[in-house]
């Protein structure tokens, strides 16, 4: 996989420097031209979309077929911003007793991106689109799981044939990342991760009177009522459910099943589930890969363990697989 070195001092402050120049002249450009840059990217993703696949595959675990199709979903974002950032960033008249009202969009400068590991590209992508669409520039703090992918982001752009400094990477731990929320060159925050991470970065944000965007963790009920039609509903529960190993936040973390098809339910939950191959993530046939790394198997078991003493009781063996990797 090879070895990744974090940014020194002086590296980092290069590359904001660098993105502080690259915002005075991106802002000013048509917003068509904005647009015509992100074309540029949808292009270069929907020409490499089986090799991107692949390197997200490769680095954190996903399996391919759900790799691809995050770069697919990318494809769609760029090109969905291009088409609509004009209509968007258009003024909004307002009525006032005043002779004339509105709503003005204007770029915010420089934007440190704060990403984790389990949708590689699409993190980074749904969070730097309508930025860059808008005028802004964007600094990428990807998480330490995923450096080639943030690596690889970095180079996309380049190839798309974007400014030098519109969009880079930073190689950095969470305490550095941190600490640059204070920074005069840095605007504006967008982070999506844990709680925890969260608390930290809205601390900073507010300390520093900084626009910050969190998007965190969550429990999302799955909720199934007696006219609902139970065999879509399993269906959709376990792609939910086991959707990227059962690593997402947007997973359905509880379900909710009415009494009278709760029965049912479950009976059909358990016999798709039980369908589903675990295996090689490279393989278009497998539907569940290694999870990202051995630690979060001993954090799975714990939750089982947990699960197990409070009364609950297990209907679908599983386990931890004799195997190589975080299966």
């Amino acid at each position: 996989m090879g070895k990744f070195e974090l940014y020194s001092a002086s590296r980092i402050n290069g590359v904001i420097k660098k993105a502080e120049a690259a915002f005075l002249e991106w802002k000013n450009l048509d917003r068509s031209e904005r647009a015509d840059y992100l074309k540029n990217v949808a292009e270069v993703l929907r020409r490499r979309k089986n090799d991107l696949g692949k390197i997200i595959t490769m680095e954190m675990g996903k399996v391919i077929k759900e790799s691809v199709s995050e770069i697919e979903k990318c494809i769609w974002a760029f090109e969905y911003f291009a088409l609509n950032a004009g209509e968007f960033l258009e003024q909004e008249v307002v009525e006032t007793d005043a002779k004339k009202s509105y709503i003005e969009f204007v770029p915010r400068g420089v934007l440190l991106s704060i990403m984790p590991w389990n949708f590689p590209f699409w993190q980074a992508v749904h969070c730097c689109a309508p930025a860059l669409a808008g005028g802004n520039v964007v600094l990428l703090k990807h998480s330490s799981y995923v450096p080639m992918c943030a690596l690889e982001l970095e180079r996309i752009f380049s190839d798309a044939k974007f400014p030098e400094g519109v969009y880079q990477t930073l190689l950095i731990d969470g305490p550095t990342a941190e600490s640059l929320i204070s920074r005069k060159e840095i605007n504006a925050v967008s982070l999506t991760g844990s709680v925890s991470a969260g608390q930290k970065v809205a601390q900073a944000c507010g300390k520093n009177m900084k626009k910050v965007v969190l998007e965190l963790g969550g429990s999302d009920p799955f909720i199934i009522l007696s006219d609902a039609d139970i065999e879509e509903a399993a269906r959709t529960g376990v792609a939910s459910r086991f959707q990227n190993a059962g690593q997402s936040c947007i997973a359905a973390k509880r379900f909710i099943v009415e009494e009278s098809v709760a029965e049912e339910f479950t009976r059909k939950f358990v016999e798709i589930a039980s369908g589903l191959k675990v295996g090689d993530p490279m393989d278009m046939n497998t539907d569940i890969g290694p999870l990202v790394r051995e630690q979060h198997i001993e954090l799975l078991e714990k939750h089982v363990r947990d699960a197990l003493s409070g009364g609950a009781k297990a209907i679908l063996e599983g386990g931890r697989l004799d195997r190589k990797g975080a299966f």
